[in-house]
């Protein structure tokens, strides 16, 4: 049985084809290439992203998914959660309370929220954010129930120390009807 050469052309163009992806089956790594050409979603896409450790590449993510499927509580949570694994924590803030403006019950959001507060030293605020949020997951949530405690043994720590007293005090009188408060430092 002869094979003409136009034949085995066409077989190796196609399994050339198979392996960049072509025909919906997988594309490079295994991923699978829809055939309709829809995307995958860009939320889902920006989690993945965000949990391996590509903070940059989950915001850009997130991004598309906003302008794709328009600006929600989600997507405004997950872009303000991607500012805040970047270090990026002034918009992180402002991006989470507008998610906030959006759903002012959505969890996620204001335990990041929290979170942002929390290393901005703003803790009074952080601990009734975690409160609200503790409250609303009903307490299910682990990490929440952790950043409450956090924050609340925070607050209560003690301003003053008492090991900073260098010396007593002393009421000194000046003249008539003066006085003035003296310590040794």
């Amino acid at each position: 049985m002869k094979v003409s050469a136009s034949f085995l052309l066409i077989v190796l163009m196609l399994a050339a084809c198979g392996d960049m992806g072509g025909f919906g089956t997988s594309g490079k790594d295994g991923i699978r290439v829809d055939p309709k050409g829809k995307a995958v979603d860009g939320l889902l896409v920006g989690h993945r992203l965000l949990e391996a450790g590509e903070a940059e590449l989950a915001l850009k993510a997130y991004y598309r998914a906003a302008a794709e499927d328009g600006v929600s509580v989600d997507t405004l949570s997950a872009i303000g959660s991607a500012n805040l694994a970047l270090g990026r924590l002034g918009q992180a803030e402002q991006v989470l309370r507008r998610a906030l403006e959006a759903d002012e019950t959505f969890v996620p959001a204001l335990n990041n929220l929290g979170v942002v507060l929390m290393e901005r030293g703003k803790t009074g605020e952080a601990r009734l954010v975690f409160q609200q949020a503790y409250a609303l997951d009903s307490g299910q949530s682990d990490s929440i129930r952790d950043n409450l405690k956090l924050a609340i043994a925070r607050t209560e720590a003690t301003v003053y120390d008492s090991s900073e007293e260098k010396g007593e005090f002393q009421l000194v009188r000046r003249e008539k009807g003066q006085f003035v408060l003296l310590t040794q430092l």
